[in-house]
């Protein structure tokens, strides 16, 4: 008596291979649509990086310059009355602004640090919507509104532009240690 199994009639063991060879090739799909996905992986962490550069490097500093220098400059030479409301109005909501626009940054840096390492992230494309758009609205009402009205107050008087000038230059300026000597 054989212990070997009994061939049976409908058996195919040519057919497991060609099975298997169709789960090799769906892997083999999905591996070939690799390379069209690590540009846009490359792109999301490079964007991701230069974000998070520009806004510490760039748009804090102008809010800095803006509400210790531009700021306090166009509301010391506004005219007493209706322009310095105005320009008292003007100064409060863009700071209101200011700050609500670095909260909704701040909600949104942690998730792009993990991206710019290359991490997954939970990033709600709504806020940073939201945050495009309100920093747009923000920066249209400053060109559209604020600025040309602190040209023309600062205008008034070629000293309060020029003050202002250095004021920016010197918060700006490389710092050099001078030795005694």
């Amino acid at each position: 008596m054989s212990n070997a199994p009994a061939a049976s009639s409908d058996y195919a063991p040519i057919e497991d291979f060609s099975q298997c060879h169709a789960g090799i090739f769906k892997k083999l799909d999905q591996l070939g649509e690799l390379p069209a996905l690590l540009a846009p992986a490359a792109r999301a962490r490079d964007l991701a990086e230069k974000s998070l550069e520009f806004f510490r490097e760039a748009i804090f500093e102008h809010h800095l310059d803006e509400e210790r220098e531009l700021f306090p400059a166009v509301l010391s030479h506004a005219q007493k009355g209706g322009e310095f409301d105005t320009v008292q109005f003007m100064v409060a909501r863009l700071t209101i602004e200011h700050r609500e626009l670095e909260a909704a940054w701040k909600r949104l840096e942690s998730g792009l640090k993990a991206v710019a390492k290359g991490r997954d992230s939970e990033i709600n494309a709504a806020d940073i919507e939201l945050l495009v758009t309100r920093y747009r609205a923000h920066a249209q009402y400053e060109e559209s509104e604020f600025l040309p009205l602190s040209q023309t107050i600062l205008s008034r008087n070629s000293n309060h532009m020029a003050a202002l000038g250095m004021s920016l230059h010197m918060r700006h300026a490389p710092m050099r240690v001078v030795p005694f000597g």
